[in-house]
């Protein structure tokens, strides 16, 4: 649990897979993870020396800002601010409601709002919890302590990653012949995106006419759906499904997608 954010389709309980991926190279390559979010499969890598450098892109202007006080010289007061805060269900919507005039205050602001609202969504139209954990409403997800602890911890190893703001499958368009490089791509999923997120409208058929172009290695992930599969084997990767277990605790099948993915069908026959 290494993220400030409570990302809707975050990757947490897709960790162990990419640890195995990344642990094939030895920590000598870097990292590019196009369509950001959270961030938990980046810091995982840096955390971990999985890799020599992470690169983190992010479009939506409210994430970026956070990732940008977090790796920028801000960081001890966004910490200070999140622990100083006495968050009530009204000045919580005060804040929300306050137009930020500088990117640590869009940070501080996001922040909240994604630790107050439903599913931790950042779309609009997202509305904040009601009856939160055991009944205790909003503030029954507000736990500044862990995130200051969380945010801090990433501002030490801060040297290895570099942030981005910008279009994730532009950065990949641009980046397709890096040596040493490795992608982990996450895109908005067909099904759910335009609930979840802000830019949740991207060319599949596209990214995946760049991932087959990808000098060094990558890995995907999908919902799992036929047309993205259908995508997949067409341009002759490998695909293989994997149980996960949602935030409500139901469980359903997500789409891997590789050039080679024996080393997921042996964790698999674990």
């Amino acid at each position: 649990m290494r993220s400030p954010f409570r990302y809707p389709g975050g990757k947490t309980w897709f960790v162990p897979y990419v640890r195995r991926w990344l642990k094939k190279f030895g920590g000598n390559v870097e990292l590019i993870e196009p369509f950001a979010g959270g961030g938990i499969v980046s810091l995982t890598a840096a955390f971990e020396n999985l890799a020599k450098k992470i690169i983190m892109v992010e479009k939506d202007d409210d994430v970026a800002a956070v990732w940008l006080t977090i790796l920028g010289k801000d960081t001890e007061w966004l910490a200070k601010q999140i622990t100083d805060i006495e968050l009530s269900s009204e000045n919580a919507r005060a804040l929300l409601n306050h137009n930020p005039t500088s990117m640590k205050q869009k940070a501080l602001a996001t922040i909240v709002r994604n630790r107050l609202n439903h599913g931790g969504i950042l779309a609009d139209g997202a509305g904040l919890i009601k009856t939160g954990e055991n009944g205790r409403g909003m503030m029954s997800r507000w736990y500044p302590e862990t995130l200051k602890k969380r945010i801090m911890d990433i501002a030490e190893i801060k040297n290895k990653i570099e942030f981005v703001r910008g279009d994730g499958i532009d950065f990949i368009e641009k980046n397709l012949n890096r040596k040493n490089t490795v992608f982990f791509i996450d895109p908005p999923y067909t099904k759910t995106g335009k609930r979840l997120y802000k830019h949740h409208n991207i060319n599949h058929r596209h990214l995946f006419d760049l991932a087959k172009n990808i000098k060094g290695d990558f890995l995907i992930t999908y919902d799992d759906s036929q047309e993205i599969e259908t995508l997949a084997l067409d341009r002759n990767f490998q695909v293989e499904r994997v149980l996960m277990k949602t935030t409500h605790h139901t469980q359903k099948y997500e789409l891997i997608i590789g050039r080679e993915l024996d080393w997921l069908r042996k964790m698999q026959e674990v």
